[in-house]
């Protein structure tokens, strides 16, 4: 059964949730990409924020490799976020992609950018394990 599109009132709701979530996204990425200028060489050759001991080289290598990762999931995150106020906009948003059904209000409050809803998003983790 085809889901129909939610009211303009709920739409904005989940738009400006949305709309939130980007911004917050947004600014952690801005912050992150600060550290990691702060966290190199600067231009002018200064090796003092490079760790001597080879153990501290380690940590710093891992802790760079940690930023690198979180940059990377925050931006497929501001990926899905865009996709989602695309949706909002085109009135498809709150349909699972799948099935066609509504996604359930809960998942959407704690997932604003869910494009599938519970039971099809469970489906598609047992078949990506498999």
């Amino acid at each position: 059964m085809a889901a129909e599109s939610l009211s303009t009132e709920k739409l904005k709701q989940y738009e400006d949730a949305l709309l939130r979530e980007r911004e917050d996204t947004l600014k952690l990425i801005a912050e992150m990409g600060e550290l990691q200028k702060k966290g190199s060489k600067d231009s002018a050759g200064d090796l003092s924020s490079y760790a001597f001991h080879q153990a501290d080289q380690g940590t710093d290598t891992s802790e760079l490799e940690k930023q690198a990762y979180l940059l990377d999931t925050e931006g497929k995150k501001l990926k899905l976020i865009n996709q989602a106020l695309k949706r909002v906009y085109e009135k498809s948003y709150g349909i699972c992609e799948i099935c066609g059904d509504y996604i359930q209000e809960a998942r959407l409050k704690i997932i604003p950018y869910a494009r599938f809803c519970v039971e099809c998003k469970s489906k598609e983790e047992k078949k990506k394990k498999k």
